[in-house]
This record gives C-alpha cells, structure tokens and sequence, in this order.
C-alpha cells in the first residue's frame, strides 16, 4: 500500500491539481495533458510521475501514446480518511446530507408502549 503522504505532496503543487481535474473526464494522452500547460513537456512528465508513485493515476500504453487515468478512488479515500480523523464531525454532517427528508429521523420515531 502506497503512503498517504506521497498523496498529499502530490496534491501540493498546482500544476498537479490541474493535471488531475484534467483527467476527471477521463484518459488522456500525456501530450494532451503537455499541450495544456505553458511549462515544458519534460516538466509535465515528472508531474505525471509524482502522481502515479502516489498512486493518483495510471498510465496504459496504446500503440505510440501514453494515456494517463485518474484513479478517483485513491485520492477519495486518502483524503476522506484524513478528514474523518481531523474532522469527525464531517461524517455526522454528511451523514445529514444524504438523509431523506421525507424519510423519519430515528429520534423522531415513535417507541411502542
């Protein structure tokens, strides 16, 4: 299992972020990705490294392409856990979030006699 932390340096950099809502969509091809930023291509791809040792996308090769995926589940988690445990009362919040209104709150049911 990767370390969350790699998830967390991965995210420092803006340039990164950028990459990874680029690929919120979907694959791209690492020159797409490239063609987005005004940086150089080198620099981009040791941005797609640093994401993909993080464990943040994966990369498939496709005849002369490399097409990198983000991996949603991974940053989710990774950052769902560091919330939990620094801001439990978020669960409780969301929890709020996705109750139904018309459904009953559990304090607001009736006991039997």
């Amino acid at each position: 299992m990767r370390d969350d932390a790699s998830v967390f340096r991965a995210l420092a950099d803006p340039t990164r972020r950028q990459i990874l809502q680029d690929l919120r969509d979907g694959e791209l091809p690492a020159g797409e990705i490239a063609a987005r930023f005004t940086i150089s291509a080198p620099s981009i791809s040791r941005h797609l490294s640093v994401l993909k040792a993080a464990g943040l996308v994966t990369e498939r090769r496709a005849a002369n392409h490399i097409l990198y995926s983000l991996v949603a589940d991974r940053l989710a988690v990774c950052v769902g856990t560091f919330l939990s445990t620094v801001c439990p009362e978020q669960i409780v919040l969301r929890q709020r979030r996705h109750h139904r209104p018309d459904a009953p709150h559990r304090d607001a049911r009736e006991r039997p006699a």
